[in-house]
């Protein structure tokens, strides 16, 4: 049997009204959609994050769930949640994995790529 096998996308957005220069802080929101593309029922059920800013200083975070949430996801469902990370820097990135187990028990992950966190300008 083909293996279970989730994908995922992300959409980040610089948040200013949570943010300030001077006192070194940067909030930014990602929105991830999870998408199950293999042939079985499968849930996540943890994840681990690593968060660089633009000093190469990292923060781990480790969990069950996402957002309070363990999603089971049938074949060609999927899952959308937002959430937040804060860093030093007015530009960093992140990259994580998601701890998922298919119906027939077997254990995968699914690896979200490196993705950017980046403080845009107004354009005048």
């Amino acid at each position: 049997m083909t293996p279970a096998q989730f994908t995922c996308t992300v959409v980040t957005q610089y948040l200013p009204e949570q943010s300030s220069a001077s006192e070194g802080r940067y909030a930014f929101a990602y929105t991830i959609t999870i998408r199950n593309t293999g042939p079985v029922t499968a849930q996540l059920v943890a994840r681990h994050w690593r968060i660089t800013d633009g000093h190469e200083h990292t923060q781990e975070v480790r969990g069950l769930a996402v957002v309070g949430h363990q999603p089971l996801l049938k074949p060609g469902e999927s899952f959308e949640y937002s959430s937040w990370a804060q860093i030093a820097t007015p530009q960093g990135r992140m990259v994580g994995t998601f701890f998922c187990i298919s119906e027939d028990a077997h254990w995968f992950e699914t690896p979200v790529g490196p993705f950017d966190l980046v403080q845009t300008r107004a354009l005048h």
